[in-house]
């Protein structure tokens, strides 16, 4: 492990107030968001949707990196080159997903684990010479009213822990995502309590496993009220008990955090992540931006809709919504800059 290289590879992935863009849906998931808009169901049409995304004239401006699904990795836009490649080219780092997704944990329904540490290691490897330099693993917390379970908070924890490890020792930067859901009645206290419960059982494993908190990032979700919560909260509410609850758990080691947008619609995704920045920049530690996904890429897939006449105005709402999120990581997003 190569410590400083990592270092700087993670510090520079939350540089100059821009974030990451995960774009590593997995191919059910992709097909779910492509059937309401009647976009072909094949693999053509994904890769078609990623060189959109990849070829975005201007994407480097406001992103570090970008989170690839194991397809699109192996993926090429129409001039033969890797989509990795036209990223680097456009001063953007390419990511990579490595988890297995979810499923069931034995003995404890509803609950899910992540799966994917077998031969993690050597899928690392391969991924660093296809040009990886960072990697992203997601677990998935449910809250409910005896959950989430202590068993799953720990087994999620600890797969979080071994999956960045391993990343380390390969020279990749493990990007850790323990997303506590939306889904749900809980309030906005609620999801505080839980977030930071689970936050203190990753850090801890995080260091059980010796991993370098420098030379990661976190993943984390805003703490929000469930979907199903009839109890109103404002933006400024979601900010102070987000930040609150980092500033309790995260260690000022760790270079920067980097949100997930969880199913937020996307212009009050960015209110809230300008509401923290705009609040507490002085008081923070780490950096905090944006590793939205459908956030950022809803409206350009809509305005897409799998029509290569489209694909211009897409790439600019998919930009406009960069633009937007790269101002809220300085604390300088307003309405204004929705009509802009």
């Amino acid at each position: 492990m190569n410590a400083q290289a990592l270092i700087d590879t993670a510090q520079a992935l939350v540089a100059g107030h821009k974030g990451l863009l995960a774009m590593d849906e997995s191919t059910p998931t992709c097909h779910r968001r492509f059937a309401p808009l009647g976009i072909a169901q094949t693999e053509e049409a994904r890769r078609a949707y990623r060189e959109l995304i990849v070829t975005t004239p201007g994407l480097g401006d406001y992103l570090n990196g970008a989170i690839l699904f194991d397809e699109t990795l192996h993926q090429k836009t129409r001039d033969g080159r890797p989509m990795a490649q036209a990223l680097s080219e456009a001063g953007v780092m390419p990511g990579i997903k490595v988890d297995g997704g979810a499923t069931g944990l034995a003995g404890y329904p509803p609950e899910k684990i992540t799966e994917g540490l077998d031969g993690l290691r050597g899928r690392l490897q391969a991924y660093a010479q296809m040009g990886a330099r960072f990697a992203k693993w997601r677990a998935v917390i449910t809250v409910g009213p005896h959950l989430p379970s202590h068993a799953c908070v720990q087994a999620n924890a600890h797969a979080l822990a071994r999956y960045a490890a391993l990343c380390q020792e390969a020279g990749i930067v493990p990007v850790v995502e323990p997303e506590v859901l939306m889904e749900g009645e809980h309030t906005l206290q609620r999801c505080a309590a839980v977030t930071e419960d689970v936050l203190r059982v990753v850090f801890q494993a995080l260091h059980d496993q010796g991993v370098l908190l420098e030379g990661m990032l976190l993943k984390p979700n805003m703490v929000l009220a469930g979907l199903d919560c009839t109890t109103p909260t404002t933006v400024a509410e979601v900010a102070d008990a987000t930040v609150r609850c980092l500033l309790r758990t995260v260690p000022a080691a760790v270079p920067g955090v980097v949100f997930l947008s969880g199913g937020q619609a996307a212009q009050l995704a960015s209110e809230r992540l300008n509401a923290m920045n705009l609040r507490f920049k002085s008081r923070l530690p780490w950096a905090l931006a944006f590793s939205f996904s459908r956030a950022v890429q809803q409206p350009a897939l809509e305005i897409w809709q799998g029509q290569e006449t489209n694909v211009k105005a897409a790439q600019q709402a998919l930009l406009h919504r960069l633009k937007c999120n790269h101002a809220a990581s300085r604390g300088e997003y307003d309405a204004a800059l929705e009509k802009s």
